[in-house]
């Protein structure tokens, strides 16, 4: 039991005296310097405007299945900034050799016969992109012969998924002189060729409400009737167009030369959804020598687009 005792206590002096050895060595460091308090978290960047500058080079002009040029190439240039949702848009249509109907022989210099401002706000709220904006078209006659057309308005509003196809949704209301709803319905996919090159597949099918006709009008070359319903001889008559109108298949092959600069070969082909559609398309179309019911309702054509991003 003393032995026990005593190797106990020698046990605890030597503890003890590897506790003082170890405190006192402690004492004799350095003490430690104060931690420099953090840096103040850096204000978040602020998001920078986007921006891109194009021009189209194409056969002809289509708009919702109206022939507005013919035999002749169009130059659209555009350029668009974009900031937290909000864009700006200015786009142009230069007709390089405006049609005349005539049989005199008359032709014209090209000409710049539309100017169109639109302003848009887009905001994603999960897999749903939803769109709203408003569109000014200045529009010009597409030749000298031919009667001004006068300058429609535009509000819209869009709806997309963030899905197979990405189908999106969009109304159009003119508040101006034409006075009609238009719903299109489109879909595209982009397939990936390369890290260079892409191919873009897309569908679209409208519809086409019009609140307001003037036969009489549009008859008489004024310019503007509304969208009047056309008989079996493609002639406009007093009642309103209500009818599935255009569809339009595009294929285009997006080519990145760089980071910023893409060069897009496209192909596009127009035709009507309903009878009455190509009735109309036809009446709408250019004027000729031949009878309204002889003109075209379905076009194919093509070009090239280059465009700059920032």
């Amino acid at each position: 039991m003393f032995y026990g005792k005593k190797i106990f206590i020698i046990l605890c002096c030597a503890l003890a005296a590897v506790f003082l050895i170890q405190t006192a060595s402690l004492a004799e460091e350095k003490p430690a310097e104060a931690k420099a308090p953090a840096a103040e978290a850096a204000p978040p960047a602020v998001e920078a405007p986007t921006g891109d500058v194009s021009v189209s080079v194409l056969s002809q002009y289509i708009w919702r299945g109206y022939e507005l040029s013919r035999n002749s190439i169009v130059i659209q240039p555009s350029a668009t900034v974009g900031w937290k949702g909000f864009s700006i848009n200015l786009w142009g249509n230069i007709d390089t050799n405006p049609y005349y109907g005539g049989s005199d022989g008359k032709s014209y210099h090209g000409t710049w016969n539309e100017t169109d401002l639109t302003l848009s706000y887009t905001k994603a709220i999960g897999p749903v992109n939803l769109g709203v904006g408003y569109i000014y078209y200045s529009l010009a006659s597409l030749n000298k012969d031919a009667p001004d057309r006068a300058d429609a308005q535009e509000i819209f509003a869009s709806i997309g998924l963030n899905t197979l196809l990405s189908p999106t949704l969009t109304v159009y209301k003119e508040i101006d002189h034409y006075r009609n709803w238009y719903f299109l319905l489109g879909i595209s996919h982009v397939f990936e060729l390369n890290k260079m090159v892409s191919l873009k597949l897309g569908a679209s099918a409208s519809y086409l409400l019009s609140t307001y006709a003037d036969a009489t009008l549009f008859n008489a070359g004024a310019g503007y009737g509304g969208y009047p319903k056309f008989d079996g001889d493609s002639l406009a008559t007093d009642d309103k167009f209500s009818n599935f109108h255009d569809g339009v298949v595009t294929a285009s092959l997006p080519v990145k030369a760089t980071d910023k600069i893409t060069i897009t070969p496209i192909l596009s082909y127009v035709f009507p959804l309903s009878n009455e559609a190509r009735l109309e398309m036809k009446g709408q179309g250019l004027k000729g020598t031949a009878t309204p019911s002889e003109r075209d309702s379905s076009y194919l054509y093509g070009g090239v687009t280059l465009s700059f991003s920032f």
